[in-house]
C-alpha cells in the first residue's frame, strides 16, 4: 500500500506541475476543445469538481464518522459538463488551483491512523489526487502539442 508521504508528495508534485503548465497557457489554448465536448478549461473544472467532493466528504468524515458515498462518476461527469463549459477560463484556473491546494492541504493535516480507516472503509474518496490530474494533464498536453 502506498505510503501516506508519498501519497502527500505526489499531490503537492503533480499540483505544482500543473500549476506551471498552467502559467505557459493562452486563452485560446484555454478554449482549445477536448475529446467527448469539453475543453481544456472544462477540464480544469472537472478536476476541481471532483477535488471539492473529495475535500467536502473529508470534511464531514471528520465530524459524522467515514461511510461509503455512491455515485455514478459517468452521470456526474455528463452532467457537470456544461457547468464546467459555461465558467470563464481564468476562473477555471483559479478555481482548479484553489480548490487542489484545499485538497492537499486537507491532506496533508489528517492523522495517519484516520487515513488508513479512508483507504479501508471510503473507497471512493481517492487520497492519491495527483492519479486523476495527470492523467487529464498528459490529455491536455496531447491536445496542445505540448
Amino acid at each position: 500500500m502506498i505510503q501516506l508521504d508519498e501519497i502527500r508528495s505526489q499531490n503537492t508534485e503533480s499540483l505544482n506541475t500543473f500549476k506551471s503548465f498552467l502559467s505557459t497557457l493562452s486563452e485560446s489554448d484555454l478554449a482549445k476543445p477536448m475529446p467527448a465536448g469539453w475543453t481544456v478549461s472544462a477540464v480544469l473544472c472537472h478536476l476541481a469538481f471532483w477535488d471539492k467532493r473529495a475535500l467536502t466528504l473529508l470534511e464531514k468524515w471528520q465530524k459524522a464518522g467515514i461511510e461509503f458515498s455512491a455515485m455514478d462518476t459517468d452521470i456526474v461527469n455528463e452532467v457537470t459538463r456544461s457547468l464546467c463549459l459555461s465558467i470563464p477560463s481564468q476562473i477555471a484556473v483559479d478555481l482548479f488551483i484553489q480548490t487542489g491546494q484545499a485538497i492537499d492541504d486537507l491532506i496533508g493535516r489528517l492523522d495517519p491512523a484516520w487515513i488508513t480507516e479512508v483507504l479501508e472503509r471510503g473507497k471512493n474518496v481517492h487520497l492519491n489526487r495527483a492519479e486523476h490530474r495527470l492523467v487529464h494533464l498528459e490529455e491536455i498536453k496531447a491536445v496542445l502539442g505540448k
